[in-house]
């Protein structure tokens, strides 16, 4: 069997869920840890979930360097202004915030790979949104919990 990928194969589109069909956590936290870190904190929200409780969407940069280039000023401005007064498209964002429609465009996408950014289809338009209340950004610093106390990990 080929692994080539044929014309009945599912498209990422047929995934996109609607906006009004998903229930999404009331934050998006956007973390930069460590991958060991960002692994045993993946593993407590799947047993919060587990249990009912409400965890957060959690995008993890395990580079600072990356988080700072997806979040520059202009990026967190225009994700500001998208969750305060969701714009009725691309144009209309770029318009309010007086920006070239295709760097508005282009940073709207680039948000969107991250899923920190969504979008409504509406006829031609994008209607750009954030479907959290809350986006926090977390950046820890400091050695993890129980290094560093000068005691030998045991194996």
């Amino acid at each position: 069997m080929s692994n080539e990928p044929t014309d009945t194969e599912p498209t990422h589109d047929e995934f996109t869920p609607d906006p009004d069909e998903v229930e999404y956590p009331s934050t998006l936290r956007i973390t930069s840890l460590p991958a060991e870190q960002a692994q045993a904190a993946a593993i407590e929200r799947a047993e919060q979930w587990e249990d009912g409780e409400e965890v957060p969407h959690v995008v993890n940069f395990e580079d600072r360097a990356r988080l700072r280039q997806l979040l520059t000023d202009r990026r967190m401005e225009l994700l500001e202004v998208v969750m305060d007064h969701p714009p009725e498209s691309i144009r209309a964002l770029a318009d309010r915030l007086e920006r070239d429609v295709h760097d508005v465009h282009d940073d709207l996408h680039l948000l969107a790979e991250y899923e920190i950014i969504h979008f409504e289809e509406d006829g031609r338009a994008k209607k750009p949104y954030v479907p959290y209340d809350t986006v926090r950004l977390e950046v820890e610093f400091g050695l993890p919990r129980g290094e560093g106390s000068g005691s030998a990990a045991s194996a």
